[in-house]
């Protein structure tokens, strides 16, 4: 694996482990932040390892559909992936009109974590 591959995947743990900390002090818009640019950026290091095209996005579902047409599964359901993409910007702004039909708190943020840690498997899996 090429050291760029490292680094993203790097900045993904510090991001996965950040939300951890986040979380275990009920900082719940930050946690959930650092979850969606975790599977972000463990998603990129994989396409990276393929070869693929990297793409300045944070689109989860952009990211997914790259890797599944190049026959990469990730275990993350349409819905999660529309989950984690409506999170996004919430989660950094206080945009009223583009809050998701949630609040954040510890039971979304251990959602996203879970999703984070599925992720985080599953890239493992195919970098390793």
């Amino acid at each position: 694996m090429n050291d760029e591959i490292r680094l993203w995947w790097q900045y993904a743990e510090d991001n996965k482990k950040s939300a951890e900390m986040l979380l275990a002090q009920s900082l719940f818009n930050p946690c959930i932040q650092n979850a969606q640019q975790a599977i972000e950026k463990y998603l990129k290091a994989v396409l990276l390892a393929k070869g693929l095209p990297l793409r300045r996005t944070h689109s989860i579902q952009e990211l997914t559909l790259l890797l599944r047409e190049a026959g990469i599964a990730i275990p993350l359901s349409a819905e999660d992936i529309d989950f984690l993409d409506a999170v996004y910007l919430p989660s950094k702004y206080p945009l009223g009109i583009a809050m998701p039909d949630f609040t954040a708190d510890d039971s979304i943020c251990r959602k996203c974590l879970g999703f984070v840690e599925d992720v985080r498997k599953a890239v493992a899996g195919v970098l390793w």
